[in-house]
């Protein structure tokens, strides 16, 4: 891509306020999408997420009624994210998630491995003082893997809305009501509607470049 078709996709991301209800994406673009999220970045690779993708018509009217920040959104998008974050317990150094990460899937030789949990452990001890600290985290990470995936849409001229206002304990209780979510592992962070826009998006109005960036040559 050049500069000017970068600047474009930057340009065609806005938040969506109404979809098109009619349109679907297909398969092979929703993949790529997802990929934005699942090739993110993560601090030390531990990838403390999760994303659960709700297409079902009736499940989606439901989470409509409880995220009360896109109720429309929600209703007429193609695909509705939700962005799961791993519980502190989950990505301690001593726990069986980072202990498959490290050797499955990243299958890192034993004496590699055993250097980045003492290294994760020293972490846990300065920067991350307690389970608050934990799941802030992993939440923060969660924003890197979103932001990643509404890029990736926009690239495919796919429209998406962050949807942060919501009641969590009933969206909580309906994901796991409906099998979704085991909450000793994951916890909600925020979601997004995915689709494509039923009205055209306003020119973006943001400050200068000179009032957000400060050079340090």
């Amino acid at each position: 891509m050049n500069t000017n078709e970068v600047m474009e996709v930057l340009n065609f991301r806005h938040a969506c306020k109404e979809f098109d209800a009619t349109k679907k994406i297909d398969d092979k673009e929703l993949n790529v999408v997802l990929e934005g999220g699942r090739l993110a970045a993560s601090s030390m690779g531990i990838e403390p997420w999760k994303f659960i993708v709700v297409e079902n018509h009736d499940l989606k009217e439901e989470l409509s009624r409880v995220c009360f920040g896109g109720t429309k959104q929600i209703s007429t998008c193609s695909h509705f994210v939700i962005y799961l974050s791993r519980t502190p317990k989950e990505i301690k150094s001593d726990s069986a998630y980072i202990d498959y990460i490290l050797k499955d899937v990243k299958k890192l030789p034993e004496e590699v491995s055993s250097m980045m949990k003492g290294f994760m452990k020293s972490f846990e001890g300065t920067v991350l003082k307690d389970d608050k600290d934990m799941q802030s985290y992993a939440n923060e990470q969660n924003y890197i893997a979103l932001s990643s995936m509404m890029l990736s849409a926009a690239m495919l001229n796919i429209d998406s809305c962050v949807i942060g206002g919501m009641d969590k304990e009933a969206l909580t209780k309906i994901l796991v009501d409906r099998g979704l979510l085991d909450t000793d592992k994951f916890q909600v962070t925020v979601t997004c509607a995915f689709g494509y826009r039923k009205n055209e998006a306003s020119p973006k109005l943001r400050q200068p470049m000179d009032e957000v960036v400060t050079w340090v040559k």
